[in-house]
């Protein structure tokens, strides 16, 4: 299943939220993207349609199964690809801006391939 690139940033952000602060609000995602509470709160709804999350009465988000198995994988990705180009002499601050550009276009096969890689075999 494909979804969009911005999908795939929230629901990232609320997984690495969720990590290190133990619950997610959206005031969280928007503070931590930069984004404004009304474009948090609309991607928030189409999110929750999605059944990517699902938001308790207190306001706090949590993943569903399908959403968090995107966030992992994305997470999965992005962390590599950071490490990765910073082994290849990449600058920390570049290495991470390109591995968030990378990690939502490069398919599976290739990301599996450059894991092999890195783990020589």
């Amino acid at each position: 299943m494909k979804i969009q690139e911005s999908a795939e940033n929230y629901l990232e952000t609320i997984y690495i939220l969720a990590e290190r602060n133990g619950y997610v609000r959206s005031i969280d995602v928007a503070t931590e993207l930069g984004f404004s509470k009304p474009s948090v709160s609309r991607a928030m709804k189409l999110l929750r349609e999605n059944n990517y999350i699902t938001v308790k009465n207190d306001g706090t988000i949590f993943l569903t199964p399908a959403g968090q198995e995107i966030a992992a994988r994305i997470y999965e990705r992005h962390a590599f690809l950071t490490q990765f180009l910073i082994k290849l002499g990449v600058a920390e601050d570049v290495a991470k801006e390109d591995a968030c550009r990378i990690e939502h276009v490069i398919s599976e096969e290739t990301f599996s391939k450059l894991k092999d890689f890195s783990q020589g075999t």
